[in-house]
Parts: C-alpha cells; structure tokens; sequence
C-alpha cells in the first residue's frame, strides 16, 4: 500500500492548481492522494471567474469518510474560503494523527481573492496552529502578519511573525522576490535556506498548490521536515522549467516533468 495524503481544497475546473493539482503532484511523487473538496471555483488561465463554497457538513463528511476507513500519513490544506470551513478543518486536523501542511490560500495567481477577510483571524488563531508546516507567500505573509519582505534579508523577520501563531515549521516562499528563488524553511532555531533559479517563464499557475502538496508527499514517506521541503523545492523547481501554455492566460507548471509524461504522450 503506498503512502496515503489527504488534501483539503478548492476545485480548479481549469486543472492548474488546488485539488487538481495537488493530486497530480501525489501521484508524481508515488504517493496515494485523496481530496475533501471546499470549494468549486470557475477557473482557468485568465482569471476565478465565480467561486462556491461547500457546506461545513460536507467537508466535514467527506474528511471523515476518508480518514476513518482508509487513513493518511499526511493532509494538506489550501483554499478554506471561509472562517466557518477554516475552523472546522483546522478541527478535524487536530484531532488526526498525522502531519499537516497549511497552504494559507489568499489570493489566486491573478489576484482574485480566495479567503474572506473575516477567516484571516480564524487562520491565524485555529488553522496555523494546527500546522506541522505552513507555506505562506510574501503576499499572505502580509495579509496574516502586516510583514511586508522587499529584501531577502526580511524574510527571517518574516518566519518569526508566521511562527508567532503557533505551525511548528515555516516555509517562507520568496518567489516574489527579484533574483534566484530563495525560500527559508525555520522553525524557529533551526534554518535553512533554499535557493534554485529563477526560469523564465511567466506559466507558473499552481505553484504554492504543487508545493504543499509535495511536502505532504514527502512527510507521508516518512521524511522529516527539511528533508521532504528540500525534496519538494526540488520537485517544483522542475515543474516551473517545465510550465506551459494553456488558454489564453497563465499557464500551469507541468507535474509530470520528472516523469516525461507529457512529451511521451506528444510524441
């Protein structure tokens, strides 16, 4: 039985990002994925075109369904929308015997919100400290925090803002940054540092998804916390090279890069 991880998501009907993306990553890291859906979104590479949120009872139905019968060996969340659905994921998390890692969503790669504003305090007072490892961007390190990174320097200041709410890990993604990619994953007393280049190629769409995903995957085999995020930035470093175009927009990262899955299938 391979390793089983669990995320908590939106719907991209685009496939580009959240439950759609994130299994795609699961199954390119050799991992069983599984998906509580919170969230329907009319989505694809221009923009969120409308978004509907699932009932508390159906997320919570469909978590339960899961991890009572078949089990994980980790979850991940991302897209929550609402402080109601964020609460009660950070809930059922808590009281699940595995780790988690917390996609604070906010905001699509365009722009378009994906958090209501009055769920800001519930993620910061439920669903972070219910976090083995939170992955915010510079854009959500804001949002929870009022930090705002300019500067690869100010991404310390950043990890100990995050960490003030309680995730036992932090992954500061600097992507947003000018130069080389560089993240740092603290937990407070340990550092590391996780740098790769920067590609260009503006299709990206689905990377904080892709990520998170990956480091779930990861933790589910059994690595620990630096080794499955150093494993994860490694894995998404090659599906940004790899991204391609889709519609008339932003296009997604290719989760099967490692596995030639796409030029098999073109040739």
């Amino acid at each position: 039985m391979p390793p089983r991880v669990l995320t908590v998501a939106g719907s991209d009907s685009g496939g580009g990002a959240g439950v759609q993306a994130d299994l795609k990553t699961m199954l390119a890291l050799g991992v069983h994925g599984m998906s509580v859906i919170t969230a329907v979104t009319a989505q694809n590479s221009r923009g969120v075109q409308g978004v509907w949120e699932l009932p508390v009872e159906a997320v919570r139905a469909q978590y339960r369904s899961v991890v009572d019968d078949i089990g994980v060996q980790a979850v991940k969340t991302g897209m929550l929308a609402s402080a109601e659905l964020v609460e009660a994921v950070a809930e059922l998390i808590n009281g699940t015997d595995a780790p988690a890692v917390v996609d604070p969503v906010g905001v699509s790669k365009h722009g378009d919100p994906l958090l209501t504003a009055s769920a800001l305090d519930s993620v910061r007072t439920r669903l972070l400290p219910a976090a083995t490892v939170a992955t915010p961007n510079l854009d959500e390190v804001a949002q929870l925090t009022g930090v705002r990174v300019e500067s690869e320097e100010q991404l310390r200041e950043a990890a100990r803002a995050v960490l003030e709410y309680g995730p036992r890990w932090v992954l500061i993604k600097g992507g947003h940054l000018a130069g080389d990619a560089v993240d740092l994953l603290s937990d407070g007393s340990e550092e590391h540092w996780l740098r790769a280049p920067r590609y260009d190629n503006r299709h990206t769409h689905g990377t904080g998804c892709t990520l998170a995903s990956a480091i779930a995957a990861q933790l589910a085999k059994g690595r620990t916390v630096p080794e499955a995020v150093t494993a994860a930035k490694e894995y998404v470093t090659g599906a940004i090279a790899a991204g391609f175009p889709l519609g008339g927009g932003i296009g997604p990262v290719d989760h099967g890069w490692a596995l030639g899955a796409r030029n098999a299938g073109s040739s």
